[in-house]
Order: structure tokens, then sequence, then C-alpha cells
């Protein structure tokens, strides 16, 4: 480790106990002791990883810098902002390898991702791209580009909903977007990605900085979470009426990167430099207001972004974005794998 690299944890440490002291309201707790089998892990009856590595090979093992995750039964993805590769992983393995190579398809970063396991969608941040892919063939089925308005675009992460229909977030474009599950495989040529809500006028304003970031779908399809990272503040957006209303939380904050919704709870990965937290919300039934119920950090967490729930556990991804913007050298590229607070 570098003094650098030492010096800008200490000062995130410090960044953390003043964060603890500013929160009374919300429990800090510190993972540690990851289970097993049948421990938080949850599920099978042997030890998983509680870290996975991205297999440092090819010309950006060393610049992988990743952000989203997406996973289903036991295998996992993740994707590289540097070049667009997206590494895919085993839950009982501890490394992941490369499942599509960076730069094809137009696809030079991945970011947010999701997949119901037939289809994997990619968000392709400042290139304006959402690419889906043929999990079992790793063809392209499916492209879609924002208008070329000239205007400055981040399409930052994407949901799937219960009926299939895929969403996309914008953190420069006051919009969101969304490609019907009819046309979701329909042809791998390239489409105007459809926006479903122009946010121009409603309750979630675009200010300077990154916007809305990380997105999460209700069970019953009917509502879409939303965070607004520049603004720490929580959306809940109406996907029939297309209401958009900020979640309460009764003057509590959350600056979510990643969000993941099971019923009425919501964990939002939180970054702070390099401390990090997932962030525990307990909703409403209307998913219109909420408690924050606790914020909790890991040993492993390095510029956490996002996660996804396997079992009882979340996998977490550490960017190193803080190391990137420090131009210091990264370590090893990981996801975390800790108990769902």
């Amino acid at each position: 480790m570098t003094v650098r690299r030492s010096t800008r944890r200490l000062a995130a440490g410090l960044l953390a106990a003043a964060l603890v002291v500013a929160a009374p309201a919300a429990a800090i707790a510190h993972g540690g002791g990851h289970g097993g089998g049948h421990g938080p892990g949850g599920g099978h009856g042997h030890d998983r990883p509680t870290s996975y590595l991205l297999d440092p090979v090819g010309p950006a093992a060393d610049d992988v810098y990743p952000e989203g995750v997406a996973v289903h039964g036991d295998d996992f993805y993740v994707g590289s902002t540097t070049d667009g590769t997206v590494y895919r992983g085993d839950l009982d393995d501890p490394t992941a390898t490369p499942f599509l190579t960076g730069g094809a398809d137009g696809r030079t970063s991945a970011v947010g991702m999701k997949t119901d396991g037939w289809t994997l969608v990619v968000a392709g941040g400042a290139t304006g791209r959402v690419l889906a892919y043929d999990v079992r063939t790793r063809a392209l089925v499916g492209s879609w580009l924002v208008a070329p308005t000239g205007a400055p675009t981040f399409v930052n992460d994407v949901a799937i909903s219960p009926r299939g229909d895929v969403y996309a977030t914008d953190s420069q474009r006051p919009s969101l977007y969304r490609i019907d599950a009819r046309d979701l495989r329909a042809t791998p040529a390239e489409r105007t990605l459809p926006v479903f809500l122009d946010f121009t006028g409603t309750a979630l304003q675009y200010q300077a900085g990154f916007n809305v970031n990380g997105i999460a779908i209700s069970g019953d399809g009917r509502t879409a979470v939303l965070a607004q990272s520049n603004t720490a503040t929580l959306f809940a957006v109406g996907l029939r009426d297309r209401t958009v209303a900020a979640i309460d939380l009764g003057g509590a904050t959350v600056a979510g990167d990643g969000l993941v919704l099971k019923h009425r709870t919501l964990w939002a990965v939180e970054r702070q430099g390099d401390v990090g937290y997932v962030v525990r919300v307990d909703l409403d039934r209307s998913l219109r207001s909420g408690t924050v119920v606790s914020r909790t950090t890991d040993p492993s967490f390095d510029d956490p972004t996002t996660a996804a729930l396997v079992g009882r556990s979340l996998l977490v991804v550490n960017s190193q974005f803080g190391e990137r913007a420090a131009g210091e050298a990264p370590g090893p590229f990981t996801v975390s794998r800790v108990p769902a607070p």
C-alpha cells in the first residue's frame, strides 16, 4: 500500500467516524464473520466464498474499475467501466472470468446490469447505449441508443419488471427509459431508446452533477424506486400513472448508488469516499415513506457501488473509483459477499 493510499484511507476512516456521530437515527453496523451455507449466506450446505476476484487477465487486468452487478441462480455478472468487459462468475467459485469482450457492439463501458436468466441487459454509461445479450450464446439480441439530441447522457442503471419490461435511468438527461418486453429480443439492429417519462416539471428536478442513479422495481411491477445521488433523495415513480414523489424518510437522507428492493425492504449502496455503506430502509406499503434502519459497512468494501441479493446475502461491487480518481495503483478488483442487514 502506498503512502498516498494509506493517507486517503485514514482520511476516509475519519470521515466514517464523523458520519457515525452525525447519524444517530440509524444504527451503524460492521460486517464480519460472513456465514457459509447455513449462516447469513443462506441456502447451501457448504461455505461459499466471501470475496470474488475478477480474473486478472487481458489488457484491462489492472484497470477494470467495476460498477454493476446482476445475478440469477448461481451465476453473477459484473461489468468494467473502463472497456466494457463483462465478467461472469459462479457463487461457488472465488474467481469470475471474462464473459463478453470489451469494446464489442459499441460496449466500451458497462455500468448497471440485470438479468432474468435468459437475457443480460447492460447500461452503457456515457455511450448512451443499452445492450441485451443471450446468456447462453452470448449473442447480441437487442441494441438501443439515446436520441441524438446533442445533450450529455449517462445511461446508468437498468431494472427488469416482473412482466419483462426494461427500465433505464440517465444521470445526465431527465429521462426514464423503457423497453417493452416484446421488443427486448426482437432484433440486434440498433434502435432509439424509448423515453417513458420526462422528469421536467415533476418532483424530481435535475441539478448539476450526477442525478438519477440506481433503480429497483417492486414485486407487483407498479412502482420504481430511484436514487438521485447528488441530492441524497429517493423517489417513487408510479409505472402505471407516471406519478413522481420523493420518498419521505423523516428527514434522513440516502445518497444511493445501486438499489435492491425485496418486498418493502430497500438496500441502497452509499459511497462516501473509501467508506462505503449498505443502507437498509424499511418502506411502508405504498413505498412512499420509510425509515432508515441501519448503515452497515464491511472491511472488504472499497468504494462500493452496487449490490445484488443472493438468498440472505448481498453481492457488493468494489469499484475502487477513489484509486482511479487519485491516480493510485488499485488492488485486485473484487466483489464482496456480505450478510444482508
